[in-house]
């Protein structure tokens, strides 16, 4: 597969810079909203973020995790069975503006599944979506992001990854297109 680089580690680091001002510019402070990461990437872009809302800010900001694993309309159509992550929301989001969060958004059908499991928590005042990619024209479902990191037009055969320094060795976004 043909690789090709999105966004490098400074131009992550700029996304990700501000995507929290447009955060704090929405939501001042931060007293009646809560961040939602999806298991398991969009955990990746929470702490990420939550780091930079706490540095500006210096408040804490109450985040939280949620695993879709049996909420997904393909759990029981793998072969391979799911394995689930950890939900982690010690806290309520009854009345409270939510912001869900993923590094990727392409068919729509992972933040359907993130807000079905939502609701299982309570039901929120409002609830925004946040990704680092938008895949545009590749919907399944009428699905649109608050605040989108970069929106990239790709085609259904092509791939798009966000990796970490934590996890990968290295912040970046790459695009793969077979050859």
């Amino acid at each position: 597969m043909e690789k090709q680089v999105i966004l490098d580690e400074q131009q992550v680091q700029l996304t990700m810079n501000r995507l929290a001002y447009q955060l704090i510019e929405n939501h001042d402070d931060f007293s009646n909203t809560v961040l939602i990461g999806l298991q398991p990437r969009g955990i990746f872009v929470l702490e990420r973020l939550k780091e930079i809302l706490e540095n500006v800010r210096g408040e804490k900001v109450t985040c939280g995790q949620l695993d879709i694993t049996f909420y997904r309309d393909d759990f029981r159509r793998r072969e391979k069975p799911l394995i689930p992550n950890v939900t982690n929301i010690d806290f309520t989001i009854e009345g409270k503006n939510v912001v869900l969060i993923d590094d990727v958004l392409y068919t729509g059908r992972t933040i359907r599944s993130g807000l079905d499991a939502l609701m299982a928590f309570g039901r929120p005042l409002r609830v925004e979506l946040m990704v680092l990619i938008d895949r545009r024209f590749q919907r399944d479902l009428p699905i649109q992001a608050d605040y989108v990191g970069k929106a990239v037009d790709t085609l259904d055969s092509e791939r798009v990854t966000v990796e970490w320094k934590n996890s990968e060795g290295k912040d970046k976004i790459v695009l793969y297109t077979p050859e």
